[in-house]
């Protein structure tokens, strides 16, 4: 199973935010679409940077609410781990694990195509495991 598949099916949106946006109107963005992340990218189309609730959360821990103020740029993470539409759902487990994060930007010639995120994943992998399961009842009972 590939990063492709699962975008297919998803889509390819993705939220993304500008480096020079506060991290008020990030919080607000997130809470509004209801998500934990957004992809901070360049006029380009090009990644930036991702940042995610917990980045806002240590910031507001660090500084209060007078971080709510600073830019996005301040406590994104600049150094984004990506992956491409041929890699695969084992591929993408090992990156976030290794990582400790929970979303992952798909890129293609250094642009941004889609997003996964580690509920994107286990729902493909308990899919997966399910439709496995089903088979081998399947030939037993056919045995």
């Amino acid at each position: 199973m590939t990063v492709k598949a699962i975008l297919d099916e998803k889509g390819r949106d993705v939220v993304t935010i500008s480096a020079g946006e506060t991290l008020g109107n990030a919080a607000a963005l997130l809470a509004r679409k209801r998500i934990g992340a957004a992809v901070v990218v360049k006029p380009d189309g090009s990644i930036e940077g991702i940042l995610s609730e917990r980045d806002i959360v240590r910031a507001v821990a660090e500084r209060k609410g007078a971080c709510l103020d600073d830019a996005v740029s301040s406590v994104m993470t600049a150094k984004v781990k990506t992956c491409t539409e041929t890699s695969t759902i084992n591929d993408v487990m090992e990156i976030m694990t290794a990582g400790r994060f929970r979303h992952l930007p798909v890129a293609e010639n250094g642009k941004l195509i889609g997003i996964i995120s580690i509920g994107d994943v286990v729902k493909r992998r308990i899919e997966d495991v399910m439709r496995e399961a089903d088979e081998i009842r399947n030939y037993i009972a056919a045995g």
